[in-house]
């Protein structure tokens, strides 16, 4: 099949008002991947529901495969490099998915952690976190354990805290515990509301005190101390709730939403509306810059305003900063790319594909630190 035909399949999609939602949720699970959103309703819906016909024949014949490379090629970053040779800054990536955790060192050298589909840092990068379905387990960044806890459907393990008292935060189907990063002290937050599918977050801090938000079933945020088991202040209910992050000098909490992205005052819960829809995740830089992905573009946030840093015909997954806060990784899932983004001096677009035969799977970025 030629790139023309191709691109005459694609033409020839019939597009309604459904399209895009059912079409992406095929995507998604192929590629299990954090769902992206849409953006430009038309184009996408006929790149997703192409694309999601193409996944499927290439699991039938050559011709489908060619479908496939067609496709990729169509909403991916062209020039790419093979494979990941090297980190263009300076740390180590964290990354897990239905290959496991792994490591990758700024050379580009990987090491896989174990079978653990979630995975986050500790604070200052001394250890690691992993999740499998009924257990926890902290390790060493060679893969080292430390020790484990069983527990049932266990997701979203955050590690945070000192050189001295840390501690992780993990969901349990709608249930949000909280132990000590030695494995002592489990807290099962039963008096609390049920959680939401979304990461709790704890507050940067240097000092002992613990702060800790979630996100209930209602979209509520709330935050608390668990130590003392006393909540600070809980918000409004935000229907759609995707990602919850705090600033990197504690003084904000973001919350992204189904139509909204919300801005609080760390300490009071005084909230600030941005209105951008459909943003699936948020990620602050070491200075502070926010940035948001919406679909097919990488956007900054500046106060209320908006803008866009980069745009791409595929649908993008993910967010990582660099440690100096120059690069921005994201991912294309479709087209088994990640794409580094340079956010000062030269603004440098860097794309390396086969990322899914390098780490046994698709590829969730848990975080690149120093």
């Amino acid at each position: 099949m030629s790139e023309r035909d191709v691109k005459r399949l694609l033409a020839s999609v019939p597009v309604d008002d459904d399209a895009e939602e059912r079409a992406w949720e095929l995507v998604r699970s192929v590629y299990a991947e954090h769902e992206p959103t849409v953006v430009h309703r038309r184009r996408q819906s006929i790149v997703l529901v192409a694309a999601g016909a193409a996944i499927l024949a290439a699991a039938l014949s050559p011709p489908g495969r060619a479908v496939v490379n067609a496709v990729r090629r169509s909403i991916g970053i062209e020039r790419a490099t093979p494979a990941l040779f090297r980190l263009p800054a300076a740390g180590r990536l964290l990354v897990s998915g239905p290959g496991g955790a792994w490591v990758v060192a700024a050379d580009g050298s990987k090491r896989l952690l174990g079978a653990y589909p979630q995975a986050s840092w500790s604070p200052h990068g001394l250890y690691v976190v992993g999740a499998q379905t009924n257990e926890l387990a902290t390790m060493e960044p060679n893969g080292k354990i430390h020790w484990t806890l069983a527990r049932p459907q266990i997701r979203f393990p955050r590690w945070s805290g000192t050189h001295t008292d840390t501690r992780i935060a993990y969901l349990t189907t709608s249930r949000l515990h909280v132990v000590g990063g030695d494995g002592r002290g489990d807290i099962d937050a039963e008096g609390l509301p049920a959680a939401a599918l979304v990461a709790p977050a704890w507050r940067p801090s240097a000092t002992d005190l613990h702060v800790l938000a979630y996100v209930t079933t209602r979209g509520r945020v709330t935050v608390l101390n668990p130590d003392r088991g006393n909540v600070w202040w809980v918000s409004d209910g935000f229907s759609g709730p995707r990602a919850l992050v705090w600033s990197p000098n504690g003084t904000r909490l973001v919350l992204a939403a189904r139509d909204k992205v919300v801005v609080f005052d760390g300490r009071t819960g005084r909230a600030r509306t941005v209105h951008v829809a459909g943003v699936r995740a948020i990620a602050f830089a070491p200075d502070g810059r926010l940035a948001l992905l919406r679909g097919h573009g990488v956007l900054l946030l500046d106060g209320s305003q908006v803008r866009t840093l980069f745009t791409a015909p595929g649908l993008f997954a993910g967010l990582a900063w660099s440690p100096d806060g120059r690069w921005l990784l994201t991912g294309l899932p479709g087209a088994d790319q990640w794409v580094f983004l340079q956010t000062a001096g030269a603004h440098r677009v860097l794309a390396v594909s086969h990322i899914r035969s390098q780490f046994r799977g698709a590829a969730t970025l848990d975080g690149w630190i120093g």
